[in-house]
């Protein structure tokens, strides 16, 4: 199973979890696709995301941002596999600049992002990682995150650094094959 999970501010509507869900479906594998909502904070977004896969095997994450960060941390817990795109590395730290208020890109629901929010992204931060289990893809021209701070979090993993780009990872559509391999889902 691939459960995609999404980054800060977006949702189950964004771009890459809608063209991943599509080819899944396209390969009759749609059964083998979720996509949770996850709420602002870390604690309420990992229940959710354990609700979903309790009781799955084979679980294989795609995160994109922070939920690359959330990937990192269910993948050491439950030894897990995933696919990281542009991940967040230290989202306690690099979003402490954005504190005030928010809105979902998508669902343009509020809230307040707080010094609580990254107390418990600090506390969901997993300081020595399994690279075999990942496989990370991340452009060069990420104006967001320094992906050069992916490549290090990650060394030992297989990767793939795309030339130019952004963070929304341009080449996503690229990479659905690749994606599926890692997975270990025959198409």
């Amino acid at each position: 199973m691939i459960v995609y999970l999404h980054g800060f501010n977006s949702s189950p509507q964004s771009h890459k979890a809608q063209l991943l869900a599509a080819y899944m479906a396209q390969k009759g594998l749609a059964a083998d696709y979720a996509c949770p909502a996850l709420p602002p904070l870390a604690s309420e977004a990992i229940r959710e995301i354990e609700k979903l896969i309790a009781g799955k095997k084979n679980l294989c994450f795609v995160g994109s941002s922070l939920g690359g960060f959330y990937a990192t941390y269910l993948v050491e817990k439950r030894a897990a596999r995933a696919v990281l795109i542009n991940p967040a590395i230290t989202p306690h730290v690099g979003l402490r600049a954005l504190l005030g208020p928010q809105e979902n890109l998508h669902t343009r629901e509020p809230y307040e992002l707080t010094e609580a929010h990254l107390r418990e992204w600090e506390r969901l931060y997993v300081p020595r990682i399994s690279p075999e289990r990942y496989l990370l893809i991340v452009e060069t021209g990420d104006e967001v995150l320094d992906y050069r701070r992916a490549l290090e979090r990650y060394a030992g993993a297989e990767q793939a650094v795309i030339e130019g780009g952004d963070h929304s990872l341009r080449s996503f559509p690229g990479h659905l094959p690749r994606i599926l391999r890692f997975a270990g889902i025959a198409a």
